[in-house]
């Protein structure tokens, strides 16, 4: 039966989707709380690292749990240039929420730098996680970034990173790259019927 493990950092979430032996870990919040992530991922064997996208709440500690737990990082490629810095993918928002979130993380978004991990590979929509033991796929979500992602566990469990979030009310994300995109990703997300929504900002919820 999956387990699914929820690790606050912040205002942000990351995930241990774990068989009770063998795990994932979706996203990998920020460096001040990689105590708090090591302390959940030391309980399995970790087998893969998905980033749900590659800004630095989500990101910046994948380079040093990849060659902790010698295990390799997937991310969309076109999500590849957020490494080298945010402005190749500029957030704009909607909203007050929207606004108030931005402002407050436009400055760190843009004076921190995420690691390229050594250990990167590339998933795209469709693909099968099975082989790192754990019943899942991969949906691309484009809109927050250009190449946002999702994870679809047993057709019940789904992480949706920054598409969707959850300040205050669940809703389409406030903050993205296309808006057009971001809404078409919302209506993805929703065609998929059931499933428990877990989000980088917020509780989930059915």
């Amino acid at each position: 039966m999956t387990e699914i493990k929820r690790i606050k950092g912040g205002t942000d979430n990351c995930y241990v989707v774990t068989d009770g032996k063998s795990a994932i870990l979706i996203d990998t919040a920020s460096k001040p709380h990689i105590d708090k992530v090591i302390e959940e991922c030391d309980k399995y064997e970790m087998k893969l690292i998905v980033l749900t996208h590659v800004h630095f709440d989500h990101a910046e500690n994948a380079a040093e749990l990849s060659k902790r737990y010698n295990i390799p990082v997937a991310i969309h490629k076109k999500d590849e240039e957020l490494f080298e810095s945010f402005d190749k993918q500029p957030l704009k928002s909607y909203g007050l929420v929207g606004c108030v979130v931005l402002g407050l993380s436009l400055k760190v978004l843009r004076n921190t730098k995420v690691e390229r991990p050594e250990n990167l590979i590339y998933v795209a929509d469709g693909d099968d996680l099975s082989s790192y033991g754990i019943n899942a796929k991969i949906i691309e979500l484009p809109g927050h970034t250009f190449g946002s992602i999702g994870v679809d566990v047993e057709e019940k469990h789904f992480f949706v990173g920054d598409e969707l979030d959850n300040w205050i009310t669940p809703g389409v994300g406030h903050l993205y790259t296309d808006f057009d995109a971001i809404k078409k990703s919302a209506d993805k997300i929703k065609s998929l019927g059931n499933r428990t929504i877990y989000y980088g900002h917020g509780k989930p919820t059915p």
